[in-house]
């Protein structure tokens, strides 16, 4: 039987699904994310998918005024690092959010935002 490889790839294709998953070392119980190779803790190779709630505060945010090319309709939006309830944090696009509401300590859950081919991580309102 082949194990299953825990990638990027398999990570945004989760997200896609709607689910938000990390990794945990099976050698010292370190959670990760997303994917890495080897355990930043024990540099064990032992992962294990877990899933997560994708319940979690915004720590720190910002508002992009100019965006990267071929998002330039798409301003302002934010990005934000959020906290997950399970201690790692993500970097995601905020949505269905005002801007102007944004805060540090503001519950949030995982939305995926799919267009065309590309996923990305959301967080809108908890």
């Amino acid at each position: 039987m082949t194990e299953r490889v825990i990638t990027l790839k398999s990570f945004f294709e989760e997200v896609r699904a709607g689910r938000l998953t990390a990794i945990r070392c099976g050698q010292c119980g370190e959670l990760a994310m997303p994917p890495k190779e080897f355990c930043p803790a024990c540099q064990e190779r032992k992962w294990v998918s877990v899933p997560l709630t994708g319940e979690g505060a915004i720590s720190s945010f910002t508002v992009i005024r100019v965006a990267p090319r071929g998002h330039a309709g798409e301003t302002p939006y934010a990005v934000a690092v959020v906290k997950l309830t399970e201690g790692v944090s993500l970097l995601g696009r905020v949505v269905d959010l005002p801007l102007e509401s944004l805060r540090v300590g503001l519950p949030v859950r995982f939305r995926p935002l799919v267009k065309n081919e590309q996923t990305v991580v959301g967080f809108g309102p908890a």
